[in-house]
């Protein structure tokens, strides 16, 4: 039984998402659907590309990825359908598979990315601004149908790739940027733990404040204390105990992250 996930920068209040279930489960009744997140920024492309190569990890090998933050909807801008690694992804030839590519690569894993052109295997009737309905999603259930990647369209060598910030070593330690603001407010940067590893002594750097030294759960200081500390993905996070740190510290995505290590 096929797994299709669903990212979109849709919200929940108009019937778009529920519409593209609806869609697959005609196609493919049988199809499992799990929403990863519907209130990515809207026209976010990077948040989109960091949230789904976070997730994207966690489903089992066939997994059906369906992205659709698609602001050029209704352009000559290509629709693509990916094989990465074991697992699948449909959407917009916008960037928002990026960061899973990269890995992928570097993993060395299959890649085969499909410019899926056929008509066929669309909706009769596309409009020009709901392609996530029109397009995407018969696609995806046609692949949970067991049509092959390649049916779909024709090979293609060059997607397009967003330019996604790293980190940069320094004399002194680590310099990086904010990527991803949470629901709670915490402040996630682009330094991981491959970077810094476990210092003894750190002091984070990030709109005018300091903060010395890092935990390892919130628990370990009081409500109201600004800590820094690694986030589940192992990426370095800034945040207040039962607090919002970017509310706080007035941090966006791109502020400057700076870290000494001593």
């Amino acid at each position: 039984m096929a797994i299709i996930t669903l990212m979109t920068d849709f919200g929940i209040k108009d019937g778009n998402v529920g519409v593209m279930k609806g869609v697959i489960w005609g196609i493919a009744p049988g199809a499992q659907i799990a929403d990863l997140s519907h209130t990515i920024s809207p026209q976010n492309l990077r948040e989109a590309a960091l949230v789904l190569a976070r997730s994207a990890r966690y489903f089992p090998p066939g997994t059906i990825h369906v992205v659709v933050v698609d602001p050029g909807v209704g352009t000559v801008r290509r629709h693509i359908a990916a094989q990465l690694g074991t697992q699948y992804f449909v959407g917009p030839d916008n960037g928002v598979i990026t960061m899973l590519l990269e890995h992928a690569e570097a993993q060395g894993w299959p890649v085969k990315i499909v410019h899926t052109h056929k008509s066929e295997y669309w909706l009769a009737d596309v409009s020009h601004v709901f392609h996530g309905r029109d397009v995407f999603s018969p696609i995806a259930a046609h692949l949970a149908n067991g049509v092959p990647l390649l049916d779909l369209g024709t090979l293609i060598e060059d997607p397009v790739l967003l330019t996604l910030p790293h980190p940069q070593h320094t004399l002194f330690g680590w310099q990086g940027e904010v990527i991803h603001i949470d629901h709670f407010g915490n402040i996630s940067t682009n330094i991981i733990k491959e970077n810094l590893g476990e210092p003894d002594s750190i002091q984070v750097s990030l709109c005018g404040v300091n903060i010395d030294g890092m935990v390892h759960t919130f628990g370990e200081r009081s409500p109201g204390e600004l800590v820094a500390l690694y986030g589940s993905t192992g990426n370095l996070i800034i945040s207040v105990v039962n607090g919002n740190a970017a509310q706080r510290l007035g941090a966006a995505v791109g502020d400057l992250v700076e870290v000494t290590v001593n």
